[in-house]
């Protein structure tokens, strides 16, 4: 059990300073994942949209990764039924 404590102290201390830094900005990392998600979801979406996709051999894999994001993007993007008459996710 006495093992246990400065392990215990240790990650307190670590997520101290991980609030103390991080803390103020979590608001900017979060829009800024959002951003990277939504990039990506496009970039494996793009021949379904429209867009000519040189990987899409390689994107078709991922696109059951993304079906789930795909409902929450195109409400994000101001669109209230799904632009993609193959995906009806609402």
């Amino acid at each position: 059990m006495t093992s246990r404590r400065p392990r215990s102290r240790l990650s307190q201390v670590a997520a101290g300073l991980r609030e103390f830094y991080a803390g103020p900005y979590r608001r900017t990392f979060a829009r800024a994942r959002r951003d990277e998600d939504d990039l990506f979801l496009v970039l494996v979406m793009a021949e379904a949209l429209g867009v000519p996709n040189p990987v899409s051999y390689y994107t078709v894999e991922l696109l059951p990764a993304v079906y789930d994001q795909f409902h929450d993007w195109h409400r994000r993007m101001g669109m209230d039924r799904s632009p993609l008459d193959s995906i009806s996710c609402c």
